[in-house]
């Protein structure tokens, strides 16, 4: 139980600063990048993958369960 609290808390923050990076570099699209540009910027790089890395490990944190667990 304790290492699937452990185990969102982690992909929490990586998905918290992986969004905080993929919004701060929001700003390219005002010096003249279009959005596939953006897009493809983004994607190659590790602190936005943070966000993508982040939401992998939470669905595996929520699908991970024991059998006397009880499932609200």
């Amino acid at each position: 139980m304790l290492f699937r609290v452990f185990l969102f808390l982690i992909g929490f923050g990586l998905t918290t600063v992986g969004f905080m990076y993929i919004i701060c570099y929001l700003n390219l699209l005002t010096l003249g990048y279009n959005f596939i540009e953006y897009v493809n910027f983004i994607i190659r790089r590790i602190e936005c993958l943070n966000a993508l890395f982040g939401i992998i490990i939470i669905v595996i944190s929520l699908n991970l369960g024991g059998k006397n667990e009880l499932y609200l």
